[in-house]
């Protein structure tokens, strides 16, 4: 709101000044009812009057133009910088944050509760103002007009109101809360269902699915009846407190009329002052109702906020120039926050410049987790993890992330182009102009997928979908490793990168990638043994340590875990084969097992 302080202060003015203007209209009509009950009301009084109450009518018509277009546009600037700094923040955020809260939780945050606090800025500004202002300056003009009794006996029921608005507004404040967290958790599962519906659909869930998706609408319609049941009694309350003091205002005001105690014109003021007093009243709860709800969703933000990175760039952290490709792995244990057992212990060992280094073992032995900690999505240790003989902790994040080119198992692809997503690896601030599409149809040949994409109406520039559904598996992954490769890495990591492609793609794909292996380091990790017959190293890891190393054929000399796990991909590729399917196959499998 600092940010925006001058559109907030001349809109308040703005605000201000109209409501001054519309307590003179009471006065104008006392005025000519004074002259009507003294008989001095002529025809050109009460044209004055009206070019008046004409001229009164269009200065205030037009300051709610302008006011409203400073308060609640300040407010409308006021959701979109906080709507940024929301988005900042969740990209600063490490890996770790986004497995401990929800998809769905994270949206509520940007939608219904930056919304809540736009409302409260804006229209709960202009309530605060008006109910504030309005209701001293009407009070003391109906002290002023009549007689004080009167202003008392009109009061009393009003502050019977304030007593009820206060608890009603904790009540608001506290079930408001528990609508926006309930919402969150209906956008998690909406957007949860809606992303994996094929598999929704394969599995023919579609009934269960939208009978859980109703019982999580029900507890949201429960908790949204039981905000609106406090909130309904709002308005009834301050009618009630309202008509209770006109009562007492033609009771009381009528009898000291009759008295001559107070002339009708004060008494004609008096009663349209009240009447102007219903609508701040009316807007006490329109403001707590607010109030309340952007309270309670900036406490959600707030906390949001407030949290920070588990990674975060030292201040005195140093670029790390162009790498050479060398890495050195000392003595790494790592254990994720939370989790009683290490996903890695004591794994050490050096990758010189240009060499391939394979990375092997059974599903959870720690590979993807060593990933991580070379990109440092997570922080290793100090002193376990150095490029070119420096701790990857002193190293500046964004520059070092850009010299290396990772390929993750899942192959995520946004909904843009496949171009697009292709260019993605690329640095904008350096990599551009006209050579961009060569270099992305480049990458996209040493990947394989160039041929797929040309099948595509509209080639390159075909859209690809949500998380790019419209592509297969090995398609996605492919993508993937072209958006790794269009930015030219010393450093290249790919994590079961091939996994959803046929061996026969993957031996083409690998076959094209050693030329341009060669010139850079490369860290290929794979449960699929083949692709790493070549590394210049290949560590097994098990159970988060290296239990051997060595080359495939020394590996394979020595009959460990390795060979034992080449072995039964080898026999499993055997009976998978056409020709393993006839009796001979059938015995070269049968006798591989018995030996195995």
């Amino acid at each position: 709101m600092r940010r925006h302080r001058w559109r907030y202060l001349a809109g308040a003015a703005v605000l201000l000044v109209i409501d001054v203007l519309q307590l003179l209209i009471p006065r104008v009509l006392g005025d000519v009812a004074d002259a009507f009950a003294s008989g001095q009301l002529s025809a050109a009084y009460a044209a004055r009057q009206a070019l008046t109450l004409l001229l009164l009518a269009a200065l205030i018509s037009s300051g709610r133009w302008a006011w409203r277009h400073l308060l609640l546009g300040a407010s409308r600037l006021l959701e979109a910088d906080l709507r940024r700094q929301l988005f900042a923040h969740l990209q600063r955020m490490s890996s770790g944050y986004f497995v401990r809260h929800r998809v769905g939780d994270l949206m509520a945050h940007l939608t219904n509760d930056v919304q809540a606090v736009r409302m409260a800025a804006g229209q709960g500004v202009v309530l605060s103002i008006d109910a504030l202002f309005m209701t001293t300056a009407v009070v003391a003009m109906m002290a002023s007009s009549a007689d004080l009794r009167l202003a008392l006996a009109a009061a009393a029921p009003l502050l019977l109101l304030s007593a009820g608005l206060t608890y009603t507004g904790r009540e608001v404040h506290r079930r408001f809360r528990a609508v926006q967290e309930g919402f969150s958790r209906l956008t998690e599962f909406a957007e949860e269902n809606i992303g994996g519906i094929r598999v929704v659909k394969a599995l023919a869930r579609e009934e269960q699915e939208r009978l859980r998706f109703e019982r999580i609408a029900a507890e949201q319609v429960e908790l949204n009846v039981r905000l609106a049941r406090v909130w309904a009694i709002m308005g009834p309350m301050t009618e009630a407190a309202v008509g209770l003091a006109y009562v007492v205002v033609l009771l009381l005001g009528g009898r000291l009329v009759v008295s001559g105690e107070v002339s009708l014109g004060r008494f004609v003021a008096f009663a349209g002052y009240l009447g102007m007093l219903i609508w701040p009243l009316t807007s006490i709860g329109w403001l707590i109702n607010m109030v309340q709800r952007g309270r309670a969703s900036l406490e959600r933000l707030a906390a949001l906020l407030a949290e920070q990175p588990d990674v975060e760039e030292l201040p005195d952290a140093v670029s790390p120039g162009r790498l050479s490709g060398r890495i050195e792995v000392r003595h790494l244990t790592f254990t994720y926050p939370g989790a009683t057992r290490p996903a890695l212990s004591d794994v050490s060992f050096t990758v010189e410049p240009g060499q391939v280094v394979g990375i092997v073992g059974r599903t959870g032995a720690g590979k993807s987790t060593l990933a991580q900690l070379l990109l440092r999505l997570y922080d290793p240790p100090a002193g376990t993890i150095l490029y070119d003989g420096r701790d990857v902790r002193s190293l500046k994040l964004e520059e070092l992330r850009r010299q290396i080119g990772y390929v993750p198992q899942d192959g995520f692809l946004f909904s843009v182009s496949i171009a697009d997503n292709i260019a993605m690896g690329l640095d904008p601030t350096h990599d551009e102009g006209d050579d961009v599409r060569e270099r992305v149809e480049a990458a996209a040949r040493l990947a394989h997928i160039h041929e797929d994409v040309m099948r595509f109406p509209q080639g390159y520039d075909s859209l690809v979908g949500e998380r790019g559904v419209a592509l297969s598996g090995g398609q996605k992954q492919r993508t993937s490793i072209a958006r790794a490769l269009v930015k030219d890495p010393p450093i290249l990591i790919l994590d079961d990168a091939l996994s959803a492609v046929d061996a026969e793609t993957e031996r083409a794909i690998l076959e094209d990638l050693r030329g341009v292996l060669r010139t850079r380091t490369a860290i290929v990790i794979t449960h699929r043994l083949s692709a790493v017959r070549e590394a210049d190293q290949i560590l097994v890891l098990d159970e988060g340590r290296v239990v051997e190393r060595g080359t495939h054929a020394e590996l394979l000399r020595r009959g460990g875990l390795y060979a034992r796990l080449y072995e039964r991909q080898r026999l499993e590729a055997e009976l998978a084969a056409p020709e393993a399917t006839g009796s001979d196959g059938l015995a070269r499998v049968e006798w591989h097992a018995a030996s195995g």
